[in-house]
């Protein structure tokens, strides 16, 4: 090979690989795949009326999910949790993460811990009058997430925006 076309591979060689990987999509931040993971577990929270959708709800569950709540006490497993939110939830209330309250933080060899601040929507009035904090921590197994602790804590009345 002649000196020119070696050097115009060394030259080219590394471009080709940077438009190769420049070609391939970013994988998505913890940030964003949490946060979608917050929507879709909440999504069939509030459609929870539907049988389907309180089934889908329990999929992001760890069977041996803790869930401790300052009013509601704990429960222990899947089953008493989604028993409680069958009775107290589905059709009474919807919940809404507050924009800008989500923040994730990756545990090494586990998953993500997710905290924020949601509030709760009355399902007839659509009036939102309660908040609270919460704790949510994730793990990741075999590129599947679900819900090992549950903290939902300084349950208040949302004097602000009430009325959404």
């Amino acid at each position: 090979m002649n000196k020119c076309l070696l050097s115009l591979l060394f030259v080219l060689a590394p471009l080709h690989a940077a438009s190769a990987m420049a070609a391939e999509p970013a994988a998505p931040s913890l940030q964003d795949t949490i946060a979608a993971l917050d929507y879709q577990v909440f999504d069939s929270f509030n459609r929870c009326s539907d049988p389907v959708q309180l089934q889908k709800h329990a999929g992001y569950f760890d069977p041996a999910v803790e869930f401790y709540h300052d009013t509601g006490g704990v429960t222990w497993t899947r089953e008493a949790m989604l028993a409680n939110t069958a009775k107290y939830v589905c059709g009474n209330f919807t919940r809404e993460l507050i924009p800008g309250t989500l923040e994730v933080f990756a545990i090494k060899n586990f998953g993500a811990l997710a905290r924020g601040q949601h509030r709760f929507c009355d399902s007839k009035s659509h009036k939102c009058e309660g908040l609270a904090d919460f704790t949510i921590l994730w793990r990741q197994h075999d590129d599947q997430w679900q819900i090992t602790r549950v903290m939902s804590y300084a349950h208040r009345a949302n004097t602000q925006d009430a009325n959404h």
